[in-house]
């Protein structure tokens, strides 16, 4: 059974936190396929709340798909399609890895434009004030199931040798490089989020489900920045993985990260 694609948080501040809590629990394979959810009392004392109150967030997870409730058994978590198919990616090797992704999953184009940047943008790919830059927001999809929201920012005058049509088919680094430039160097970096309605409805997801936010600022070997991205992904579907080595010797060891070890 799969998730619908625009699911309803259920009623009531308590019931949403318990409803949020139990699914990130079955995606994170805390319950997993076939098992039994502790019963509504025991829920009940776990989160300090009303049996009615759990029962509301286990009927929202019934009609999401997430679980079966089974007369005379209690709730069953269920399989999901797409469930075996998260995407990992290497931290230490991140960039190249997200590249592969691009080419080996699909996007769909959710607007493009030309305009100012917001300020944040402006001021970290150090635009002059009046410089335009082109904005795109896209999500990506891996089996027709949506795990990532992206919005990129890009010069005007580098994104001015593609279009929409080419922003939805090939990765942004390809386009860039077709535009002349030579990519050099990236900083970026990685926190989480909660999902406002528009990121929610695009990623099938319930308003003020769990995000992880990566943020990048490219520059070429000028040192101009050329893309600031926004990613948001869906932590069911995608994760972040590092390899580390100790080390060193006596006082001296520590841990390292594996670079290029693969995820």
């Amino acid at each position: 059974m799969t998730i619908h694609a625009q699911p309803t948080l259920p009623e009531g501040g308590k019931a949403r936190r318990v409803y949020l809590l139990l699914r990130d629990e079955m995606s994170n394979g805390s319950f997993r396929e076939g098992a039994l959810l502790p019963g509504e009392n025991r829920l009940a004392d776990r989160f300090e709340v009303s049996r009615i109150t759990i029962r509301r967030a286990l009927e929202a997870l019934a009609a999401d798909g997430w679980i079966e409730k089974r007369a005379g058994a209690g709730s069953v978590v269920l399989s999901r399609a797409g469930s075996g198919n998260r995407i990992a990616a290497d931290f230490a090797g991140l960039i190249p890895q997200l590249v592969e992704i691009d080419r080996s999953t699909t996007a769909r184009l959710l607007s493009f434009s030309y305009g100012a940047p917001p300020p944040a943008v402006a001021e970290a790919l150090g635009l002059a004030t009046g410089e335009r830059v082109q904005t795109a927001v896209r999500v990506r999809l891996s089996e027709d199931e949506p795990f990532s929201h992206l919005t990129t920012h890009v010069p005007a005058d580098i994104a001015a040798s593609y279009d929409e049509a080419d922003l939805a088919t090939q990765p942004l680094f390809r386009l860039l490089e077709r535009s002349g430039v030579t990519v050099d160097s990236a900083t970026q970096s990685v926190s989480a989020t909660l999902a406002t309605p528009d990121i929610a409805g695009a990623l099938g997801l319930s308003v003020g489900a769990p995000l992880l936010s990566l943020r990048r600022i490219v520059r070429d070997s000028s040192g101009r920045g050329v893309e600031f991205l926004s990613a948001l992904y869906r932590p069911d579907l995608f994760r972040l993985e590092m390899t580390l080595a100790r080390t060193g010797s006596g006082e001296n060891r520590h841990w390292e990260p594996v670079i290029g070890s693969g995820a």
